[in-house]
């Protein structure tokens, strides 16, 4: 006699059959088939849906001649509620036809009342099981490049690459997808030179998470780069990006953080405007600040902003870092419960202060990860270090 343990991990196959004689008639086989199975019996469609519902079986073997269904409706109520299960149609002998239509139609077999065989039986329904596990691997792995693909155009319109000519300025960036996300995000950011050698910079984040809200950065990403090389900055600027938010966005509710700054030719001035976005990091040297200017409110709230022009004097071959609250809004492990903060940031970012751009990056993000708990990358986060390089 077969253990519990090994009976619970026996497929469950639910049969919905009408006759009880078909019914007794099926478990005989199964029984000689050699194909140990859970087996469930159900009279009529309404209880093999709820049967589905409760059971999740691996297999349906289905009558098709059921009292309570009309032609293919049978197969049509299972097929809605099935699952991961596959469906086996059982005909009778003069309804050969339909159990290939119902193949065509999503079963994955069918048997023939009165020509089925023990064996038969029970290879059929390994074989019909195996099947509906590769359709489903074949639907995933469709959706996964599907997803990758999406990933990777929305990668280009968000992570663009720097349009810089003739300024001696290094630029360094980085995204982390969150953990939980299978697509992209909605930060972004741009770095382009105007022809008057000034070096603009954008990074902002639009709240949400998902394709709607990747595809909405993409849409302000370029509309900064398209206005910046017109020659638009500052407040105006970012009021002309607030009307496409508006225009674009899927819901009143979404709004979007930004800053959105101009380096100057003599690489000693910093002009930012800031909208609801958090501060940045100012590099000197071997030294690490956090710079916090004022800030006016994010794009599409309910409520008239006016974004105000900030002046920093930077020191010499200065660099700064701007980064999305995903970096810096993340839990640290143990009780009580308490966040990394833009403090806790900056005093990670300190030990690095003497690498260049890229690998000041790659340390400060592996800190932040090695010192926060491993769910805590539920937000995607962008960042982008500038550096003006040593005059000679």
């Amino acid at each position: 006699m077969p253990h519990a343990s090994d009976e619970s991990r026996q497929p469950l196959v639910l049969l919905v059959e009408d006759d009880p004689q078909d019914a007794l008639i099926v478990e005989e086989l199964l029984a000689d088939s050699g194909f140990a199975v859970r087996l469930e019996w159900v009279r009529s469609v309404d209880a093999a849906r709820r049967a589905l519902r409760r059971l999740r079986p691996q297999c349906v073997l289905l009558d098709l001649g059921l009292p309570d269904a009309y032609e293919f409706s049978a197969l049509s109520s299972v097929l809605a509620e099935a699952g991961d299960a596959a469906v086996v149609v059982l005909t009778g002998l003069a309804e050969e036809q339909a159990g290939l239509a119902a193949v065509t139609a999503g079963a994955q077999d069918y048997l023939v009342k009165g020509r089925v065989e023990p064996e038969w039986l029970g290879r059929s329904l390994r074989y019909a099981m195996q099947r509906k596990q590769a359709e489903q691997a074949a639907v995933a792995l469709h959706a996964e490049r599907m997803r990758a693909k999406e990933n990777a155009r929305l990668e280009r319109g968000l992570l663009p690459t720097p349009l810089l000519q003739n300024m001696p300025i290094e630029v360094a960036t980085r995204y982390r997808a969150s953990r939980g996300s299978a697509t992209l995000g909605g930060d972004f950011f741009d770095v382009v030179e105007s022809d008057d050698k000034a070096v603009h910079a954008v990074i902002g984040d639009v709240c949400g998470h998902g394709p709607d809200e990747a595809a909405l950065g993409v849409c302000l990403r370029i509309a900064w780069r398209a206005l910046v090389l017109s020659g638009v900055t500052g407040a105006a600027l970012l009021r002309r990006l607030e009307r496409i938010l508006e225009a674009e966005r899927p819901g009143g509710e979404i709004f979007v953080t930004m800053t959105t700054l101009v380096l100057e030719p003599d690489q000693r001035t910093l002009r930012l405007w800031r909208a609801g976005h958090p501060g940045m990091l100012l590099h000197d040297g071997d030294q690490v600040t956090l710079a916090d200017p004022g800030q006016s409110l994010a794009l599409g709230l309910p409520v008239e902003a006016d974004w105000h022009q900030d002046v920093l004097e930077l020191p010499e071959d200065a660099g700064i870092t701007l980064y999305t609250d995903g970096l810096f809004e993340r839990r640290l492990p143990g009780e009580p419960p308490r966040w990394l903060g833009e403090e806790g940031l900056l005093d990670l970012a300190r030990r690095h202060a003497h690498l260049d751009g890229e690998g000041f990056l790659d340390a400060l993000l592996a800190d932040v990860e090695s010192v926060t708990a491993p769910e805590a990358a539920a937000d995607d986060l962008a960042v982008v270090h500038l550096r003006w390089k040593a005059r000679s």
